[in-house]
């Protein structure tokens, strides 16, 4: 099991590297995982992080944890503990949630075949999805008796209408690429060797912007998704005005009254 971070120019792509086993994360792989993130969150370079899965079966299906975790650990035991040592008492699930790395760069999944359980709530916390016309959607949880462990239900019903959210959560059925484009779960569906270089191109085009600039509209989506509209737009305003002075915003105003391409550092 491997987790691959490639740093190409500002992108940096994340491989989750076990095609023998669907690309399931055993906690050891979930640990590394969380730690390339961590590393492409503080490289001053990347601007846009791309999370896929190797070969073309399998973006990612969840958690693999034959044989790792002993069956009578109390999960009280874990509960107040640190991701990290949550992850040693058998809480693993704490470990998909990302939204604990604080990660402003935008965040791309490219879905390259079945995107199952954690997998999904792995895709459903990037900022946007693109699937190949293969990828396979679901949240299975309930056919084996369990529910999504870590923002499954809550992100679903956020990222498609409610109805359709309930009818996959309750059922657990999967959907096509097709379906799931449909319903908006991903943006875009491609033919699957063509994903990769359409997810790259995705992936420039986004770090060719202002990096600042991007971070921030991430950040007010965040903060302003479950306020009242007066309190996001004073959000907007706010964070607005943490921009007026920066060098990248003053070049991009340059920039664009002399016709040429701006050149932005990040400051």
């Amino acid at each position: 099991m491997s987790i691959d971070l490639l740093l190409n120019g500002h992108i940096a792509e994340i491989t989750i590297g076990r095609p023998q086993a669907m690309n399931a994360l055993s906690p050891s792989a979930l640990l590394a995982l969380n730690e390339a993130l961590i590393q492409a969150r503080d490289d001053s370079a990347v601007r846009v992080i791309l999370v896929t899965g190797s070969g073309q079966r399998a973006f990612c299906t969840g958690a693999d944890l034959k044989g790792t975790l002993p069956p009578d650990t109390p999960f009280v035991q874990g509960f107040f503990s640190s991701r990290d040592r949550a992850n040693e008492y058998g809480n693993y699930a704490r470990l998909f949630n990302l939204a604990s790395l604080e990660i402003d760069k935008p965040m791309i999944a490219a879905i390259n075949g079945y995107c199952l359980g954690g997998g999904l709530e792995i895709a459903l916390q990037c900022d946007l999805r693109v699937a190949a016309s293969t990828a396979i959607f679901g949240l299975t949880e309930p056919v084996v008796g369990s529910i999504p462990a870590v923002g499954g239900v809550p992100l679903m019903l956020r990222a498609v209408p409610a109805a359709i959210a309930m009818r996959l959560l309750l059922t657990g059925e999967k959907i096509s690429a097709q379906q799931a484009q449909a319903y908006g779960l991903v943006s875009d569906v491609y033919e699957p060797g063509d994903l990769m270089e359409q997810a790259r191109k995705l992936a420039c085009s986004i770090a060719s912007n202002a990096p600042l600039a991007v971070q921030m509209i991430k950040r007010l989506a965040r903060d302003s998704a479950n306020v009242s509209l007066s309190e996001a737009l004073r959000l907007n305003d706010v964070y607005w005005g943490l921009l007026r002075d920066t060098e990248d915003r003053i070049e991009g105003r340059k920039s664009f009254a002399e016709k040429r391409t701006p050149r932005f550092v990040g400051q």
